[in-house]
């Protein structure tokens, strides 16, 4: 019943398609030309982060590589950076901007399959305030996922490493955001129009419209709730296949030192063009993080992915995909600017999908070390 409610909406929005973009133009241009007249001078804020780590994979992988379902922290036995950034960011009465280059491994391999000159783009968009007095702004261009509870920004998240679940969604997106935030600030909607599933660059012969929303409440300071879905189509359109997807998570405060993070995914892909059978996958995760003190948090995971039929994550096997992981992570803070990240983590599978010391094995199993640093 959830998917048909999906695909009676997308229908909906592709009968809306050919005047949406127009619209929301129309609407930007008396926006633009308001929030110039008697403007302040612009806001400008430099920011950097960098995130240097050493990691061993007890399985010894022969060429450094984790699995290839791991972005994050991915090369084995080796001093290297999963990521370092620069940030720009400008505010210039109701228009915003942000500019964000990147290096590092997890560029290198989330971004592959991006053109050679957008792969260490992290972040580029602008926007405009659409109401003097209310929090309703459009933004375009490359923004992180409205996906998830975790970022690729390592201090932002409670492990240092990420979940099966961010590791295959999207991390980044480009298009078009309308967004909302109550005067309150307990409610957070928004609406997108999307290139694709993390995606700057379409797929050839794909013109599909892709869209995303994204719902979050936050009743009280101790309580955040949030809703998100995909729906669009990742393969050219004579070979078109549905992708529906949903994401829901919520962040306890349990008190001044125990929170508690739930999440789950859920998606649906077509088996084939105007199929009605459907491929499913299923991510449920729990995360909770004790602080002990000002400098230091303590931190467990327990995780499970399951795609049988190799939608996101594709392997050989009878089975699929179908994993479950535990890790457990200690975090120490050095100063306000320096996080030192220490994990265990132990993933297992159904079926021998891992390898240790060249030899199909059900289990992996790694120690990391990593410093945090933004300025």
């Amino acid at each position: 019943m959830v998917f048909e409610n999906l695909i009676m909406q997308y229908k909906c929005l592709i009968i809306m398609k050919n005047t949406s973009i127009i619209g929301l133009l129309w609407l930007i241009l008396p926006a633009l030309l308001h929030a110039q007249q008697d403007a302040p001078a612009p806001q400008v804020s430099f920011s950097g982060y960098v995130e240097p780590y050493w990691l061993y994979d007890l399985g010894q992988p022969a060429d450094h590589n984790r699995p290839a379902f791991i972005y994050s922290y991915n090369r084995h036995n080796e001093v290297n950076i999963n990521l370092a950034m620069l940030k720009a960011s400008v505010t210039h009465s109701r228009i915003r901007a942000n500019l964000a280059l990147m290096g590092g491994t997890y560029a290198q391999a989330n971004l592959a399959n991006e053109p050679a000159l957008l792969r260490h783009l992290f972040e580029a968009n602008a926007g405009v305030q659409l109401s003097k007095k209310h929090e309703w702004w459009l933004d375009m261009g490359v923004f992180p996922s409205h996906i998830g509870f975790e970022s690729a920004i390592g201090k932002d998240c409670w492990t240092l490493s990420r979940s099966l679940l961010a590791e295959n969604s999207p991390y980044y997106e480009s298009g078009i955001k309308m967004g909302y935030t109550s005067s309150d600030n307990k409610w957070f909607f928004s609406l997108l129009y999307l290139n694709g599933w993390q995606r700057i660059q379409r797929v050839a012969g794909n013109q599909t419209p892709a869209w995303g929303h994204q719902i979050t409440f936050k009743p009280t300071g101790r309580l955040t709730l949030n809703s998100s879905s995909y729906i669009g189509n990742e393969q050219p359109d004579s070979l078109r296949k549905m992708r529906y997807f949903h994401n829901f998570y919520a962040v306890i405060q349990c008190n001044s030192h125990l929170g508690l993070t739930l999440g789950f995914d859920i998606g649906a892909e077509q088996v084939a063009k105007g199929s009605g059978d459907y491929h499913t996958w299923i991510a449920p995760i729990a995360v909770a993080k004790y602080q002990i003190n000002s400098s230091v948090a303590l931190a467990v995971r327990a995780e499970y992915y399951q795609d049988k039929s190799g939608v996101i994550i594709a392997t050989d096997l009878p089975g699929g995909f179908q994993t479950w992981g535990a890790s457990g992570n200690m975090d120490v803070a050095i100063t306000k600017h320096l996080l030192c990240r220490l994990e265990y983590r132990l993933l297992e599978s159904k079926e021998a999908l891992f390898t240790s010391k060249g030899k199909a094995d059900k289990q992996n199993q790694m120690i990391a070390l990593a410093f945090a640093a933004n300025f």
